[in-house]
C-alpha cells in the first residue's frame, strides 16, 4: 500500500530527513507539484523548493523514518 504524508522542511532539517530515508530498504520520493527526486538524494532534495509543502510517498514501514515524519508533518 502506498503511503503518503505532507511534510516541511528546513535547510537543516534535510540532512537528517536524507540520513532517515537512506537507512529504509524501499524507494521513497518526495515530490511538490510535478518535481519528484529520490528521497535519499541530498542534491535532490534541496533542489526543490523548501518553502512550500512538500508530499513524501513510500510503499514500506520502518520506524524511525515514521519517526522523523511525525516531527515534520503539516495539517493539510
Amino acid at each position: 500500500m502506498k503511503m503518503q504524508r505532507n511534510i516541511k522542511l528546513r535547510l537543516n532539517e534535510v540532512k537528517d530527513f536524507v540520513e532517515a530515508a537512506s537507512r529504509c530498504n524501499f524507494d521513497i520520493d518526495i515530490f511538490y507539484n510535478r518535481y519528484v527526486v529520490d528521497a535519499k538524494s541530498i542534491l535532490g532534495v534541496y533542489g526543490l523548493d523548501l518553502t512550500k509543502i512538500l508530499t513524501v510517498s513510500y510503499d514500506g514501514y520502518d520506524s524511525a523514518f515514521e519517526e522523523v515524519l511525525k516531527g515534520l508533518a503539516v495539517a493539510c
